[in-house]
């Protein structure tokens, strides 16, 4: 046998053995912390020293920042040489189309709903048949279009299948007919079609699928366990006959059900692929021996999973500290209090995430670190989501495509120019005659407006037409006009500048275009990065951690029917499986200590309730465990509660 090369010394055994398999169906089980990334990338190194060419290898994960962290660690290793394609499924769905989705009638520059765009052409069609939006709520109707999509249901089967049900039912089809005429009038696909549309474009266009078969003779899927069937599909149509498929996963970290992943993908991947070889990553290089135990002690209590024990030679590391508080508030300031403490004592503070099972836990906890004067960042508001940035970005979209009737309508208004709803609604319907002469002067210097910045953008590199956008708009007087809230806001405009650089080497409309996308399609852990020049604790749901790491994680709201969830209000009911998947998950970001925090009375729509202790506590040895000694409940029997 030749020897290994030097580029694969630092691996593992079983990694060393999952990068070297290059040829056929392969399926890596990894748990967390055990290198997969470092595989990953040395895998795709591997195949180009072989003589793979690099624009023939694909590489799919789920969110920007991890591909982006893959592209950076692939740059490192290949400086001077053309890169892979890496990018999430959406981000493949849009290459796909783009560059293939003529024959579908797809034009190449496509705008992509963001979820607020939807909510918004779904309200519009619920008032458009007579319908209060508050009584039939658009994110309900949007969750059953996304769920059928997803299930690869057309809208004519829909109707048929749901022609004769329920009223709510008829009332999605309804919404789904003129939801679709929105986006078709917009030139738009949301977020669904970027995977249900490539799927049918590669199963119904055999010519397309050779040409993507022989485009990309490598393919590579991260977190595979969170693939629902289309995208698992999508991966099989490009794979094709070669069958080059590498898939890297842990069952253990699927926590994305309700979104339409399936396990299956991962768990029987043996029986779609008969062939494959299946290797198993166990070591744990993150966290300390204490957290990994307890981390094994969690998940061996599932059933649906495959064999895995985590091992790892890092230190035993301190206890894993429950603190038990009388409510909420008590809660939130403790964990700001300690977290100050873990500061004080060296800790950085980016190096601590504070964790929550639902938004709602945050109000309490935000409180506590301003009283405590502890720097923190919350993820939750999108930078997308705010009004300026949205607002910029409608200037830009009409700009490529000046027939979008939501962007015109939000630009001409961003910042008002006297041009009135009425007004655009006669431009809309045809009646520019029916003007008066001081409304048609405005409007034709709106146009003339839009007409100049639509021919600076076919030639213009992204970061500057930003720049130019922000000052042609008139946004930068106005925001300036508004004091140190509008000097805020037009900062965070700017900052459009700075992300859209990224994009500067891609010619023109393509750049621009390639900025758009990734803009609508920017998700929670996109704000990570934003925020790496600040300091401060970072709070976010368990959920937007997963695939993060830190040095010290608090896990909060360790009660029966907040973790594990029961399903309150309009939330769907967990599978208990998924909640211990996700405690697996909260728990496994921990690289040295760990909190676990609950409130012995939490208030839910204004009652106070006495909470019972999760029963993910007496998952973990008592041995591992030591209590906050402002247990004021009695350390012995928190875990018998």
């Amino acid at each position: 046998m030749p020897p290994s090369p030097d580029y694969i010394s630092h691996l593992n055994p079983n990694q060393k053995e999952a990068v070297l398999a290059t040829d056929g169906p392969v399926s890596v089980l990894a748990g967390a912390g055990s290198g997969k990334t470092s595989v990953l990338t040395t895998r795709i190194y591997h195949l180009i020293r072989l003589g793979v060419p690099a624009e023939k290898i694909l590489a799919v994960t789920f969110t920007n920042k991890a591909a982006r962290e893959m592209r950076e660690r692939l740059t490192h290793r290949l400086p001077d040489s053309p890169l892979p394609f890496v990018a999430t499924f959406h981000g493949l769905g849009r290459e796909l189309l783009q560059a293939y989705g003529t024959v579908m009638d797809i034009p190449r520059y496509f705008t992509i709903f963001d979820r607020d765009d939807s909510k918004s052409a779904i309200r519009e069609a619920l008032k458009a048949l007579d319908i209060d939006p508050k009584e039939v709520p658009p994110n309900a109707i949007l969750a059953r279009i996304s769920k059928a999509k997803s299930d690869g249901v057309s809208l004519q089967e829909f109707r048929d299948k749901h022609s004769r049900e329920s009223f709510r039912s008829r009332i999605v089809a309804e919404v789904w007919i003129r939801y679709e005429d929105k986006m078709k009038k917009e030139k738009a696909l949301d977020f669904d079609d970027l995977i249900v549309l490539p799927v049918k474009l590669l199963r119904e266009h055999l010519d397309v699928r050779e040409r993507v078969q022989e485009r990309f003779s490598h393919l590579h899927v991260d977190e595979f366990q969170d693939t629902n069937e289309l995208q698992a599909e999508l991966a099989k149509l490009i794979g094709g006959p070669r069958q080059n498929i590498f898939v890297v996963g842990d069952i253990d970290q699927s926590i994305y059900t309700w979104r339409g992943a399936t396990i299956d993908n991962l768990l029987k991947f043996e029986d779609a692929y008969p062939t494959a070889q299946h290797i198993v990553l166990d070591q744990n290089y993150r966290s300390t021996k204490t957290i990994v135990d307890a981390a094994n002690m969690i998940i061996e209590k599932n059933r649906n999973r495959k064999d895995k024990h985590a091992v790892t030679e890092n230190d035993q590391g301190d206890r894993i500290t429950i603190h038990p508080a009388g409510n909420a508030e008590q809660e939130a300031a403790w964990v700001a209090r300690e977290a100050r403490r873990c500061i004080a004592k060296g800790t950085a503070a980016e190096q601590i995430a504070v964790l929550y099972r639902t938004n709602a836990q945050s109000r309490a906890l935000e409180e506590a670190f301003l009283h405590a004067g502890v720097p923190y960042k919350l993820l939750g508001t999108r930078f997308y989501d705010r009004k300026e940035v949205k607002d910029v970005l409608s200037w830009i979209r009409l700009a490529l495509d000046s027939s979008r009737e939501s962007d015109r309508m939000r630009a001409v208004q961003s910042p008002p120019r006297g041009i009135g709803k009425v007004t655009l609604g006669k431009i809309l319907a045809g009646k520019r005659d029916e003007l008066r002469a001081a409304d048609k002067t405005k409007v034709d210097s709106f146009e003339a407006l839009v007409q100049s910045l639509a021919e600076i953008a076919q030639t213009a590199m992204p970061s500057a037409f930003v720049k130019l956008v922000i000052e042609k708009s008139g946004l930068q007087t106005a925001l300036l006009k508004e004091g140190e809230d509008g000097q805020e806001r037009l900062e965070n405009a700017r900052e459009l500048g700075a992300l859209a650089s990224r994009y500067d080497s891609l010619p023109g409309l393509e750049g621009i275009s390639s900025f758009l996308a990734d803009a609508a399609l920017a998700g929670d852990q996109d704000e990570m990065d934003r925020s790496e020049g600040k300091t401060g604790v970072t709070l976010m749901t368990v959920h937007a951690a997963k695939g993060l790491e830190f040095e010290t994680v608090f896990v909060t709201g360790l009660e029966e029917g907040l973790f594990p969830h029961e399903g309150m209000g309009t939330d769907e009911d967990r599978d208990e499986e998924e909640e211990r998947r996700l405690f697996y998950v909260a728990v496994t970001r921990a690289k040295k200590r760990l909190i676990l925090t609950l409130a012995r009375i939490r208030r839910i729509y204004g009652t106070d309730y006495f909470s019972e202790p999760s029963s993910f506590l007496r998952d973990i040895d008592p041995l591992l465990i030591e209590y906050d000694e402002a247990d004021e409940y009695g350390a012995e029997n928190i875990i018998e509660a």
